[in-house]
């Protein structure tokens, strides 16, 4: 039967994804490419891109206008399957071009030997 919730993996999911989270505010490329899959497989879903691999995020995050991200989180759940495998989702808000924007965002992480990381994103902005 597998296990849901074990204390232990949410704790240590949720600490890698604040982890990320201060990465993404202050721009930490290095830090937020260590999270995510280095493989063709992995996959983010973006406000207005779609990228296919380690090195489409890689470069999409390279050569981002406005690379620092200023944003609220609420609603931020962790939920692990098992030991290897957990999802983050949360709800956010920014300003954007001075306009009040709410977003959300989801993650799958997967345990690999070498650690966790981010297999699959999405982050999407719901309508003004």
């Amino acid at each position: 039967m597998t296990t849901v919730n074990d204390p232990a993996v949410v704790a240590e999911v949720t600490d890698l994804y604040l982890k990320y989270e201060e990465a993404l505010v202050n721009n930490n490329l290095e830090v937020m490419d260590s999270l995510f899959w280095d493989a063709p497989e992995v996959v983010r879903f973006g406000l207005a891109e779609n990228l296919y691999g380690g090195e489409e995020i890689r470069n999409f995050r390279a050569s981002r206008p406005n690379p620092k991200i200023e944003r609220e989180i609420s609603n931020l759940k962790v939920v692990a399957f098992a030991k290897d495998t957990a999802t983050v989702t949360l709800e956010f808000r920014r300003i954007i071009d001075g306009v009040e924007r709410f977003g959300r965002q989801s993650q799958t992480w997967y345990r690999f030997p070498d650690g966790w990381k981010v297999v699959s994103a999405h982050v999407s902005l719901l309508p003004v």
